[in-house]
């Protein structure tokens, strides 16, 4: 296949050598762009963010919070909303999925490898399939039982992996998982969150394992029964979560108050992530 035209905001990259040509785009999401590109010998794919006013998906407040910058003139500037304070909130954005990628990627989780980032542009690996292509969305492919309970405990597997490392995926579903040919691989990481610094990481953590067990529990019912995210949070909660812990998939909810605040901000958070699940199937049919 004959390289396509490149991109405005791919150019700097092939002027610093980074990339030698574009060869496709592979897919156009609510936060970046996606490229196929050859560097070298190899093919890997360049994510490039559009800008804020370009986007779909919202810096929500809840996924922001507690996040780094780097100094306090910055802090003040995005607080107030400046033209200065714009750019530093979309620097932190972009960096919070380049930082998570590599702190992952460390930590043993199934990520695609990252190599660089530059201009507002993610350089990483190509995730593929048996065949070298790219490989699919968990959604655009139909499992047997059996292929959907190995599939979703390879996955409470990396989400383990990812809260052993402070990270919150924050949110994760079938739209945002591929499956390579040695298993499912996790992607789209702006929203990640600090496990331990954001007051939201245990609704979040609950949702991410509530998509996958709903997603996967409809190929192999007897997984709607379980509930993995309660347990995972405990055990975190109670320093005694490690990558190779053994989970049940059994939780004793603890007698008391009811937190009616929280409860109703589930059942928002349910009805949003239902009316987001609808938007992204009209988009990939």
């Amino acid at each position: 296949m004959a390289p396509m035209k490149s991109p405005k905001r791919l150019q700097s990259l092939i002027e610093e050598g980074l990339i030698d040509s574009v060869v496709r785009q592979l897919m156009s999401g609510k936060e970046a762009m996606v490229y196929v590109v050859r560097c070298g010998d190899e093919t890997r794919c360049a994510k490039v963010y559009k800008e804020a006013n370009e986007r779909s998906f919202r810096q929500a407040v809840d996924y922001t919070e507690n996040r780094k910058v780097k100094n306090t003139r910055q802090a003040r500037a995005m607080a107030k909303g400046t033209k200065f304070g714009r750019e530093a909130s979309e620097a932190a954005w972009q960096s919070a999925e380049v930082d998570a990628l590599y702190r992952l990627a460390d930590a043993g989780v199934r990520v695609p490898k990252p190599y660089n980032f530059c201009d507002g542009v993610l350089l990483m690996e190509l995730v593929t399939d048996a065949h070298g292509d790219a490989a699919p969305r968990l959604n655009d492919v139909a499992f047997t039982p059996e292929q959907a309970r190995i599939h979703h405990a390879t996955l409470l597997t990396e989400v383990v992996r990812m809260l052993c490392a402070g990270v919150v995926h924050g949110d994760l579903s079938e739209f945002n998982i591929l499956l390579a040919e040695d298993g499912p691989v996790i992607i789209d990481l702006p929203q990640a969150v600090d496990a331990a610094g954001n007051n939201h990481a245990s609704r979040m953590l609950l949702r991410d394992v509530a998509n996958l067990r709903n997603f996967f529990g409809g190929f192999a019912p007897d997984l709607l029964r379980v509930d993995y995210g309660n347990e995972i949070w405990d055990l975190y909660q109670r320093g005694v979560l490690y990558p190779d812990t053994v989970l049940t998939g059994r939780f004793e909810r603890k007698t008391g108050p009811v937190d009616v605040g929280g409860v109703l901000r589930e059942i928002d958070d349910a009805s949003a992530e239902e009316a987001a699940r609808r938007v992204r199937m009209q988009t990939a049919r």
